[in-house]
């Protein structure tokens, strides 16, 4: 198995990071903005990914498998590409200073493949795009994403 793992420190209390990643209105505000479903454990998200002309580029369903407050948020991907389903992403958090940290990780790769180098690489981007929104109240969701090659 592989995974894809990043820190972030994002200038603001807990509980705001935890909104962001807890909530359908906060994912969003920096992943993508066609986000819908229940954020509830045991309940699914859709994420729906187009371009910036509206053309559908994919979607991913996740079941909510833990949300504790101001600790961790864990959603397990049901459907999409192929590489993601059964798939894990889990946000860790904690306070330093004034610094709320995010540990991300996207675990359970069957195997390390071009998508998941690109899949990181968005990551990334989709992680700044968090600590844009609570930072400064506006994040770079898709379609408004920074895009990185041709998959995107």
């Amino acid at each position: 198995m592989a995974d894809i793992i990043h820190r972030v420190g994002i200038k603001a209390p807990l509980q705001g990071v935890y909104q962001a990643l807890s909530t359908v209105e906060g994912i969003a505000g920096w992943w993508t903005k066609d986000t819908s479903g229940i954020s509830q454990v045991g309940e699914t998200i859709v994420v729906r990914f187009v371009s910036p002309e509206g053309t559908e580029l994919g979607s991913m369903n996740m079941v909510v498998k833990a949300l504790e407050a101001g600790k961790k948020v864990h959603w397990n991907f049901t459907a999409g590409p192929e590489e993601w389903i059964g798939t894990d992403v889990i946000f860790d958090l904690h306070q330093e200073g004034e610094y709320t940290i995010v540990l991300f990780a996207h675990r359970n790769w069957k195997e390390e493949v071009e998508f998941m180098a690109h899949c990181s690489m968005k990551w990334g981007v989709f992680m700044l795009s968090l600590k844009e929104l609570v930072e400064t109240g506006k994040g770079k969701p898709s379609p408004d994403d920074i895009k990185i090659d041709n998959w995107n």
